[in-house]
């Protein structure tokens, strides 16, 4: 019997009806490209509005990372202007998903986004307020306001990023970029704790949080300080060694076109596997244990290798979405329903309330 849950949603659910691939985005500042940003300057010649703004810029399960802030060409004009040490409120697209919380990051760039340092978080929480006594995709908080640093250095080329590591579902990580004037500066430089990557090609992978709001808490508690400013950025030591930092260039292709989001496939020892959240089964007692990597939950088998074509959905669905076929599963790209994939010898799709993964029985 197929189970027609989604690792973002349950299509069932009257809350998320019509929005069933939801994820999240900011609507102010107006980030680069949205199509649903409020005040925003005009697309870039040559580019085209992002219908993907609330998609995650990688995902471990679906093998994919692409460059940080997505598009690295800059509105001609920036889509706020600020002075330093006001009060702002940074507002979130109505139409999204909380994914049960998370950690999220608000950073600036002096550099065109080779670099970011903090200047708000809220970590464990984010969108949910509180913990939640269970999964769930509903948003309790839809805006932040906070104050920016009095020593933010005055420039008409800042980026402002919002980052988040969602609690429930596939391990992605989240970040919208937009491009923002700022005045009044009292110091030429800002030094902050460093912008956490994490569930990204080349960095850490935070896994579920599984009611635990302290996962990967220690990346973001160790993250090193970072100065920016217009004329270049530095790093510094912090409590963590920079752990879980590392937001110098990460190794995607850093192109202004986002990266395809196509059927995963091996394409290296981390992130050779789409398997949604399918752990490593137990070893018996003897056997070396697993390297910290393995916390992701991916799969050692990619899933072209155990691909079958011979069930499943082949209708069109909404781009980005997973749901159980049998004891396989299948993702949704570009419309149309992949062949079912297994998730490995000895485990099924399994779906709980907002999400689907692979188990052991």
């Amino acid at each position: 019997m197929k189970s027609s849950l989604s690792f973002s949603v349950v299509a069932c659910a009257a809350t998320f009806a019509g929005l069933a691939s939801a994820h999240n985005s900011i609507i102010y500042p107006c980030p680069r490209y949205s199509p649903v940003g409020q005040q925003c300057p005009a697309v870039p010649a040559g580019q085209s509005a992002n219908g993907d703004i609330n998609s995650p810029i990688s995902s471990v399960q679906l093998g994919y990372s692409e460059p940080l802030c997505r598009f690295t060409t800059p509105y001609a004009t920036p889509s706020a202007t600020w002075t330093a040490g006001q009060s702002v409120t940074i507002k979130f697209n109505p139409n999204s998903v909380s994914h049960s919380g998370g950690h999220c990051e608000f950073s600036m760039s002096y550099d065109g986004g080779k670099t970011f340092a903090v200047i708000h978080r809220e970590l464990r929480y984010c969108f949910v307020g509180s913990k939640p006594a269970s999964l769930t995709n509903a948003v309790s908080v839809s805006s932040y306001t906070f104050d920016l640093p009095k020593d933010l250095p005055s420039s008409d080329k800042a980026i402002f990023a919002w980052s988040w590591v969602n609690a429930s579902g596939n391990r992605e990580f989240y970040m919208n970029c937009a491009d923002v004037a700022i005045k009044g500066g009292s110091s030429n430089s800002y030094t902050g704790t460093e912008m956490v990557i994490a569930n990204y090609k080349g960095y850490p992978t935070i896994p579920e949080f599984s009611g635990n709001y302290e996962t990967g808490m220690e990346l973001y508690t160790g993250a090193k300080k970072i100065t920016v400013s217009p004329s270049g950025s530095t790093t510094g030591g912090g409590s963590g060694g920079g752990s879980g930092g590392g937001n110098s260039a990460p190794p995607a292709s850093k192109s202004s076109a986002p990266a395809s989001k196509s059927t995963p496939a091996a394409s290296t020892a981390r992130d050779s596997s789409a398997t949604p959240g399918v752990p490593h089964k137990p070893q018996e007692s003897g056997a070396s244990s697993a390297p910290a990597s393995s916390a992701s939950g991916a799969a050692s088998a990619s899933p072209s290798s155990a691909e079958s074509s011979a069930s499943g959905d082949t209708g069109s669905c909404t781009s980005g979405l997973m749901q159980c076929s049998g004891a396989g599963y299948q993702i949704c790209n570009e419309g149309v329903w992949s062949p079912v994939y297994s998730c490995g010898v000895g485990a099924s799709c399994k779906g709980t309330d907002g999400h689907i993964y692979c188990g052991w029985p």
